[in-house]
């Protein structure tokens, strides 16, 4: 049931695989001196696990906070005991990370998830000698809102519905500090019944609503909730969550950060040479940043950036002398916070990473911290490509067998891909048709005139008023016949048009728009299960997967 797409043929800004990545994925020789290690040998994975489990970390501790954590998400004894797994020496992580958007964000979430799971439980059984754990590295740090609070769902009717949680004191580029710590307020309650007006009503959807109103409630964060839903969802699936906002990851980091405060610019100095050559071919996604830190400040996170007298945080008067900002971070680590540059940084300082499973654009930023994971005296994990995957549900899989139609023929413009489409039913084959026939019965109504003529003149005057007859009857047959032509070639676009909605919704990849809402409620848990079986981890291409629950 499943078809495959080389990410070549559908390389596109569209789609977000970049250039770069693609080479990645298909080349890895032509970008080999941006990474650390291809994933694909079996060399470069023994090296990494290795390295990772004879790391000197601080294991006792990061398992005390992870417990912690974990136990108050209500994580599963499978997770709890990976968690254990961790003081071991031979135990290594496979590590992921994602914002946590509402019911879980987009699709490619989850994808990411399975994913890390799955990958987990082929390394177990490839390298017996070693332990692997899952890790999700919740991005709660972010204080980007507008990137959290929507998702996109299929409504009743057949079209995309934005639904969003929009608190009662939502202000418009307000800094919301750490997006992970928002407390829901009593309007989630509206937006789950927005959903539940909205969605098709199935006999699945009262499960769905349910979990939604468990999950999400008036006083949970959007941490808490992302994790609940998450175990939920994924069941007892062993995954570990780390939050990175916790005073005691922090002290953990302490060093890090000091590092980082101390040596400025050394860490943007080695992005900005590492971004020049890596541009002479490719795109950088990251723009190198004099000091990759952020602080919390009165509810907001803002970058710290030099000034004359030591440090300023953007969009405040608020500033710092270096000494100042030094006994902060000895007193108050939780106050500072990784920006996208230091964060991976950050999580491999912490964990024995032997892998991270990355999106598209995770493994083109990772371009540019090759030089800087050598500064701070860390080895770069092993990035591993995360499943990315199209569903075509059975409606719309016949809609693509009706019109001979490929799932990437949905990958571009909709309006082109109508016009290749009712360009099949053109009315030129019609004038061709009527055109035709018209000539024929011409032709024949003047052989029959002469011969008539010949007999008796006076009949060849009722050939004429025959003839005029006939083609006032076939004219309207034409007529008839193209306005049918044209009702069947509306019908026909409004089906490619949701085909089009469904495959390639905001002219957007389906995994980076849709929400596992839409299929929990038409097609219940056993979803997620069908997924996991269904997905592949190791092709390396993009996934078409046809329903069949």
């Amino acid at each position: 049931m499943n078809q495959w797409l080389d990410y070549r043929e559908i390389q596109s800004a569209s789609t977000a695989f970049s250039k770069l990545f693609v080479d990645y994925v298909t080349n890895y020789e032509r970008v080999h001196e941006y990474y650390e290690s291809d994933f694909r040998d079996p060399r470069a994975w023994e090296r990494s696990i290795t390295t990772a489990s004879q790391r000197t970390l601080d294991r006792s501790t990061l398992v005390n906070i992870l417990s912690l954590q974990n136990r108050a998400f209500h994580c599963g004894v499978r997770t709890l005991a990976n968690i254990d797994a961790l003081l071991n020496d031979n135990t290594v992580a496979v590590v992921t990370g994602q914002q946590v958007g509402i019911f879980t964000g987009p699709l490619y979430t989850i994808y990411k998830a399975l994913t890390t799971i799955k990958l987990t439980e082929q390394l177990s059984a490839r390298y017996p000698d070693y332990s692997f754990v899952p890790v999700f590295w919740l991005e709660g740090e972010d204080h980007d809102f507008e990137e959290v609070r929507s998702i996109n769902v299929i409504d009743k009717d057949n079209n995309l519905l934005k639904a969003s949680y929009n608190p009662e004191t939502a202000k418009d580029d307000a800094n919301y500090g750490a997006v992970g710590r928002i407390e829901f307020d009593e309007t989630i309650d509206s937006l789950i019944n927005q959903l539940h007006a909205s969605l098709l009503e199935t006999e699945f959807t009262p499960q769905v609503m349910s979990l939604l109103r468990t999950a999400y409630q008036k006083g949970m964060t959007f941490n808490r909730s992302f994790v609940h839903l998450m175990n939920d969802l994924l069941e007892d699936s062993g995954l570990i969550f780390l939050d990175p906002n916790d005073p005691a990851i922090k002290q953990l980091l302490k060093p890090l950060f000091r590092r980082e405060i101390e040596h400025a610019p050394k860490t943007c100095t080695l992005m900005i040479g590492a971004s020049v050559e890596l541009e002479k071919h490719y795109l950088a996604q990251i723009k190198p940043k004099p000091i990759n830190l952020f602080l919390f400040h009165k509810g907001g996170r803002h970058l710290i950036e030099p000034h004359p007298l030591g440090y300023s945080l953007k969009g405040t008067r608020q500033r710092h002398s270096k000494e100042a900002l030094t006994e902060m971070l000895e007193n108050n680590p939780e106050l500072f916070s990784p920006n996208v540059a230091l964060r991976p940084i950050c999580q491999d300082a912490l964990l024995p990473t032997a892998c991270y499973v990355a999106g598209p654009a995770e493994i083109s930023y990772f371009a540019q911290l090759q030089t800087v994971y050598a500064e701070f005296g860390i080895q770069m994990p092993i990035l591993f490509p995360r499943a990315s995957v199209t569903i075509i549900e059975e409606r719309v899989q016949r809609v693509l067998e009706k019109y001979s139609l490929e799932v990437k023929d949905f990958f571009g413009d909709r309006e082109m891909l109508g016009e290749t489409v009712a360009g099949r039913l053109s009315d030129v084959r019609l004038e061709e048709l009527f055109g035709g026939t018209i000539a024929g019965l011409n032709e024949s109504l003047e052989i029959l005139q002469q011969g008539l003529s010949q007999i008796d003149p006076t009949l060849a005057g009722g050939v004429a008023t025959a003839k005029n007859k006939i083609s006032y009857q076939i004219e309207n047959l034409k007529h008839k016949a193209i306005a049918a032509q044209k009702r069947a070639g509306e019908a026909t676009l409004r089906q490619i048009d949701k085909a089009h909605l469904h495959l390639f919704p905001f002219s957007n990849l389906q995994e980076r728009e849709l929400s596992i809402v839409h299929f929990l409620n038409k097609y219940g848990l056993d979803f997620l299960r069908w997924l996991k079986d269904e997905l592949i981890v190791d092709k390396h291409r993009h996934q078409v997967v046809k329903m069949h629950l």
